[in-house]
């Protein structure tokens, strides 16, 4: 309940439902090509951050792709997104992922600080009303 609790917290496009968290949850568990990493602290859940491993022609290979990063307001500052996204950079250099990347439009200034490198616009398009 917790981590559904962070992800309702992250979105700002949907509303996230508990059926389908459950069931997007065990397929997530179950994906190969999917990490989750969770923070807790106190025995408590106060982050999380989801990425994605997928190959690629324009980068020769695989890359992994941050689709979520979200830390509890009252736990930022404590460098609990730095040990989220460090332990995800563990991940793909194992996997020999050749970038990490993401899409953000809040968090520039972090993501700058631990040094990511501003390099596109995001586009999308959504399909279901």
């Amino acid at each position: 309940m917790e981590l559904f609790n962070l992800a309702a917290s992250l979105a700002t496009s949907y509303k996230i439902n508990m059926k389908d968290y459950s069931r997007i949850f065990k397929d997530l568990l179950c994906d190969k090509n999917a990490d989750v990493v969770i923070a807790e602290t106190e025995s408590r859940i106060v982050g999380y951050v989801l990425v994605f491993h997928h190959s690629t022609f324009y980068a020769n290979g695989l890359i992994s792709w941050v689709e979520e990063l979200f830390v509890l307001d009252d736990f930022r500052g404590m460098k609990i997104g730095q040990n989220l996204m460090e332990r995800i950079e563990e991940k793909a250099c194992k996997r020999e992922s050749k970038l990490v990347a993401l899409a953000t439009r809040r968090a520039s200034g972090f993501y700058k600080a631990i040094g990511y490198d501003e390099s596109a616009t995001y586009f999308k398009k959504n399909l279901s009303t």
